[in-house]
C-alpha cells in the first residue's frame, strides 16, 4: 500500500493537530511492521487512543526502513499489561511495556503530562533533581501534552496506520522537508532535563544529513559538563549509537567541534588538542571510516576495536614515558591500568568492551616478535584478526614499521613450509642453505721452455 504525505490538504483537530494526510509525498505504509500496527489495532478496539510515533514515523517519511516502532497511547501501563499477555513493564524513570513477538518488541509507552499536578492523579511520580534533571517522570497526560514533551519536532509526529494520517503539533512536518533539527521548547532548559539530548542533537544531524537550528546548536558547545550527570550505563548505550550508526566519522567531527569529546574521552581530547599528534588523529580517523565502510556492506563491527583507537593516545603518551626503566611487557600492562582508571572517571567501559581491547593493545608489541615458536602461537590467539587490522592502521598512520605489517600479511599467506622458514633465525638459514662443491681451479697450461 502506497500513498503520500505533504503539508497540503492540512486540517487541524480539536487538540491543535495538524492533520497530513498520506496522500502528497511518497510513503511506504508496507514497511511498518505488522506487530506494530496490531499494537495499534488493539489498543484502540480497547476504547485507548494509540499512534506510531517518534523514530519509525521519521524514517518512514525520509523513505528509510525502520529498526523499531514505537507507539504512544492513552493506556496507563497497567492497562496495557491487561491488553498484551505477551507484554512486560520495564523503566523506573519512565514506566514502558515491551511487547514480544519473537525476536521483535513494540515498545509502548503512555501519553506524557506537564508534570503540574493535574495528570491522571499521577504529579508525586516526577522527581526533579536541584539542576534540572527529569529523575523519575511517571507523569501520565493528553496526547498534545505528549508531544510539546517530546525532544525534537521530527520526533514528534505521530502517525494513525488505519486511517493513514500523520498529526504534528509542533511544524514537526515543516522541519522534516527543511530538514532542520530543532528542539521543542526552550532549548537550554530542554538539554538541562536530559543531558543526552546534547549527544542525540549530534547524533541526528549527523545521521540524517540535517542542520541543527541556530537556537537548538548555540548552547550545546557550553553545556557539555551536563554529562557528568548521566548514569555511566546510560551514556556507555549513547557512545554506542554514536559510533554505530553508520556516520562514525562525522559523529566524531561533530563532538570534537562542538566540545563534546572531551565529556567523553578526555585523555585522547587532551592528546589531540596537542601539537605532533596526527598520527592518532588519523588512526582514529581510519578506524572510524573503515566503521562506517563494514556498517555500510552489513558486515559485522566491534565496538572494542573502536575504544581501541580511540584511547590508544593515552597508551602510547604512558608506554613512552615507562619505556626506559621497565621491560616491554610490564609498561604495557601499566599503561593499560592507568588509561582505563583515568577513563573510568567519565565513561567506564563494561568487560565485554574492556578485555577484548585490552587483548588487542597486549598483541602489539608481539607483532615484533617474529622468529622460533611466537608467530605461530600469536596466529592461533581468538583476537589475532582484530590485533592484526589494528597494527595495519598503525603502520598507515607511520606510528609502525609497514615492513612488519607486510611481513605479517605474508606470514599469514604462507604455506606450513614457507612460515617455518620465515620464523627460523638468520643463522640458521644460512646454515641450512645446500652446500656447494668448490670448483676445482683450471690447470695451468705449460709455457714452452719450462721443462
Amino acid at each position: 500500500m502506497m500513498g503520500k504525505a505533504g503539508v497540503n490538504n492540512r486540517q487541524v483537530n480539536e487538540e491543535g493537530f495538524h492533520v497530513h494526510h498520506l496522500s502528497e509525498h511518497e510513503f511506504n505504509l508496507d514497511s511498518i511492521s505488522p506487530n506494530a500496527i496490531k499494537v495499534v489495532h488493539q489498543l484502540k478496539s480497547q476504547g485507548h487512543e494509540a499512534y506510531l510515533v517518534g523514530g519509525c514515523v521519521r524514517d518512514l517519511l525520509l523513505d528509510r526502513e525502520p529498526k523499531d516502532f514505537d507507539v504512544a497511547t492513552s493506556a496507563l501501563p497497567e492497562e496495557v499489561r491487561q491488553v498484551f499477555r505477551n507484554s512486560r513493564l520495564i523503566g523506573r524513570r519512565f514506566r514502558l511495556a515491551h511487547v514480544r513477538f519473537g525476536r521483535e518488541i513494540i515498545e509502548v509507552a503512555t501519553f506524557r503530562g506537564s508534570g503540574d499536578g493535574n495528570n491522571k492523579g499521577q504529579a508525586t511520580a516526577q522527581e526533579i533533581h536541584e539542576d534540572g534533571r527529569i529523575l523519575r517522570d511517571n507523569v501520565y497526560g493528553s496526547m498534545g501534552e505528549d508531544a510539546i514533551r517530546r525532544d525534537f519536532t521530527i520526533n514528534a509526529l505521530y502517525l494513525d496506520p488505519e486511517d493513514e494520517t500523520v498529526l504534528d503539533r509542533v511544524n514537526g512536518m515543516v522541519d522534516h522537508q527543511n530538514r532542520t533539527l530543532r528542539l521543542i521548547g526552550d532549548p537550554e532548559e530542554r538539554y538541562r532535563e536530559d543531558p543526552v539530548r546534547l549527544l542525540r542533537a549530534i547524533r541526528f544531524a549527523s545521521k540524517l544529513d540535517f542542520e541543527i537550528a541556530a537556537e537548538t546548536l548555540q548552547p550545546i558547545s557550553t553545556l557539555g559538563s551536563l554529562l557528568s550527570s548521566v548514569p555511566q550505563a546510560r551514556l556507555y548505550e549513547e557512545i554506542l549509537k554514536l559510533f554505530l550508526s553508520g556516520h562514525a566519522l562525522q559523529t566524531f567531527e561533530d563532538l570534537c567541534r562542538h566540545n563534546l569529546l572531551k565529556q567523553l574521552f578526555p585523555q585522547t581530547d587532551q592528546i589531540l588538542n596537542q601539537e605532533g599528534n596526527e598520527s592518532l588523529r588519523q588512526l582514529i580517523t581510519l578506524a572510524l571510516h573503515s566503521t562506517d565502510s563494514r556498517l555500510a556492506e552489513n558486515k559485522p563491527v566491534t565496538p572494542y576495536f573502536l575504544f581501541a583507537a580511540l584511547l590508544w593516545g593515552g597508551i602510547e603518551k604512558a608506554v613512552h614515558n615507562r619505556l626506559d626503566s621497565e621491560n616491554e611487557y610490564i609498561v604495557m600492562q601499566q599503561a593499560m591500568g592507568e588509561v582505563l582508571r583515568e577513563q573510568a572517571q567519565t565513561v567506564a567501559l563494561p568487560k565485554r568492551s574492556s578485555i577484548p581491547m585490552r587483548e588487542v593493545w597486549t598483541l602489539q608489541p608481539r607483532f615484533r616478535q617474529r622468529r622460533g615458536n611466537r608467530p605461530h602461537r600469536l596466529l592461533e590467539h581468538p583476537r589475532f584478526r582484530a590485533a592484526y587490522d589494528f597494527l595495519l592502521l598503525r603502520a598507515e598512520t607511520g606510528a609502525e614499521n609497514s615492513e612488519l605489517a607486510e611481513w605479517w600479511t605474508k606470514f599469514q599467506a604462507a604455506g606450513g613450509a614457507q612460515r617455518k622458514k620465515m620464523t627460523q633465525p638468520k643463522q640458521q638459514r644460512r646454515s641450512q642453505r645446500p652446500k656447494t662443491t668448490p670448483k676445482k681451479p683450471a690447470p695451468v697450461a705449460s709455457k714452452p721452455g719450462d721443462a
